[in-house]
């Protein structure tokens, strides 16, 4: 008998802004190599955009991340080609328990956005004067809410609201609650067994236990 795992449906977003400018921001800008020798994705947050945020003795630079009017925010406004680079899944890690749930931006690279979609985290996208307008609009009410309409592909702040692109895999899986498949996987660990059994080039010791 399979285990239910419930998946949250992801149909909007919240919360205020924080302004993140520059195109091409790789995954290693978001988390230096060093701080993925980790077990457990635990306390990356803290290391997120490290290296652009201190100084080599660890002082702080000018950086929206260390500035007291963002600490609270949770959704990321980004330019061009976010997250491209290496496809290390740390990066999202990092800026989720960072705090953020959600990322606008002008375009992403592909494997971050899908890395970003395992962990439930939106990737919208609008164009680049649309992206300069909010991040303009974020810098100057960092306090305020936007908020993401995933399934209507809208993004409302300050008393307008603004079409945005969710790619339309990414849309579906969110909607519907189906963008975490390895609880999508353990629920159905019945169903991984029968079929692992099925295939004649699989091992009896890899095949899954199922409670």
């Amino acid at each position: 008998m399979s285990d239910e795992v419930e998946i949250p449906e992801v149909n909007y977003v919240t919360g205020s802004g924080i302004p993140i400018r520059g195109n091409d921001i790789d995954t290693d800008q978001i988390i230096p190599a060093r701080f993925m020798k980790v077990v457990t994705f635990d306390g990356l947050g803290e290391f997120a955009f490290f290296d652009v945020r201190f100084d080599d003795d660890d002082n702080p630079k000018d950086h929206p991340m260390n500035e007291d009017r963002y600490q609270d925010s949770s959704v990321m406004v980004v330019n061009s080609n976010f997250g491209c680079g290496s496809s290390r899944e740390h990066a999202p890690q990092a800026l989720m328990r960072w705090g953020i749930d959600a990322i606008i931006g002008e375009s992403f690279a592909e494997i971050f956005a899908g890395n970003c979609l395992a962990l439930g985290i939106p990737t919208v996208t609008a164009d680049s004067e649309t992206i300069q307008e909010l991040q303009d609009w974020v810098d100057e009410h960092p306090d305020e809410e936007i908020e993401i309409d995933v399934e209507a592909e809208e993004v409302t702040y300050g008393g307008r609201t603004i079409d945005v692109t969710v790619d339309e895999a990414q849309r579906k899986a969110l909607v519907e609650g189906v963008w975490d498949t390895t609880a999508l996987m353990k629920s159905n660990a019945g169903e991984v067994r029968k079929k692992a059994e099925e295939l004649p080039y699989v091992e009896d010791a890899a095949i899954p236990e199922t409670e």
